[in-house]
């Protein structure tokens, strides 16, 4: 059977990943050092093909045995997350980043790199495909996630073109859905935990600006078909179907029956006004597109969500 390591692998993608792989016939190894990543995602795996490694990645990584392929998702993603651990951050991204490539490369492993649409910045192109380079800035707070993907880009495209690493990037657009952790800080996250407490939504700016809301189960779709493509260039993987954070938050409040208020908040240095992939390379090259409407989605999340504060069902 092929085996696979999943960097972060007991975060919210990441723990979705090892379900995924393990139902495919896959030996898993799980390593996270816990920074944000939670035992509780993978706690339901009792499986004899799966292994957990409580262990920082941006050290030397050893595996024992034959490896066949590497999913690097470990890395802090939301913007509270990398605003309290910035060098931490920017050293998965770059030192973690080179130690899994350097084991790839021991092993002949095919290696797939978890990227961001951060590294497109605050985008001055609308919808974003992958030949945009982006507008970033390398010396805002938002800096250290940002540059750190863009780097662990060129150091894959480097290790692919000068090694000849099989290696694969996905830019990944903002995904939800159960396991995302309550004190995520992301819209979603904050939106439901505030409706379900009645408390009042917390919207960042106006709320005019745009986000594009993938469902989990449609990401690891893509990252899948991604992983067990021929194809070495970034994809975008992520919904095109585009909304306002207002609206967002009022459909969360529809949704929850919620007497939560909207209330407005400054909006961050750096932060996106819009925020929408351009799928057709995904579409064309791994046939995928996203499946779950977000309504469906919301509902399924709202539901962990509300077991998780332990609110009425």
């Amino acid at each position: 059977m092929p085996t696979i390591l999943v960097t972060g692998g007991a975060g919210f993608i990441g723990s979705y990943l090892c379900d995924r792989f393990l139902a495919e016939g896959f030996e898993v190894i799980c390593m996270d050092n816990l920074l944000t990543g939670d035992v509780e995602n993978i706690s339901h795996i009792i499986n004899n093909k799966f292994s957990f490694i409580n262990y920082d990645v941006t050290n030397y990584v050893y595996i024992k045995g034959k490896l066949d392929y590497i999913l690097h998702f470990a890395s802090p993603a939301s913007p509270l997350d990398y605003m309290e651990y910035p060098i931490q951050t920017l050293k998965v991204g770059s030192l973690g980043t080179h130690k899994t490539l350097g084991l790839a490369k021991e092993k002949g492993a095919r290696f797939l790199l978890a990227s961001t649409s951060e590294v497109y910045g605050d985008p001055l192109v609308h919808p974003q495909n992958e030949d945009y380079w982006g507008n970033v800035n390398p010396v805002g707070p938002r800096g250290v996630y940002d540059e750190a993907k863009r780097f662990a880009e060129a150091l894959t495209m480097a290790y692919h073109r000068y090694h000849k690493v099989d290696t694969r990037i996905i830019r990944i657009f903002n995904t939800y859905g159960p396991r995302m952790r309550i004190k995520d800080g992301r819209a979603i996250p904050n939106f439901i935990t505030q409706a379900l407490l009645d408390e009042d939504i917390t919207v960042y700016g106006d709320g005019m600006q745009t986000r594009s809301f993938c469902y989990i189960k449609d990401m690891v779709e893509g990252i899948y078909r991604l992983l067990l493509s021929d194809y070495n260039l970034p994809v975008n993987i992520g919904n095109p179907s585009e909304m306002t954070v207002k609206g967002l938050a009022e459909e969360i409040i529809r949704l929850t029956g919620s007497k939560s208020k909207i209330t407005n908040l400054p909006l961050p240095e750096d932060d996106p006004k819009v925020r929408q992939p351009d799928i057709s390379r995904a579409r064309n090259i791994l046939g995928w597109q996203p499946r779950v409407e977000l309504g469906e989605g919301l509902e399924k999340t709202i539901g962990y969500f509300k077991a998780k504060l332990g609110a009425p069902k």
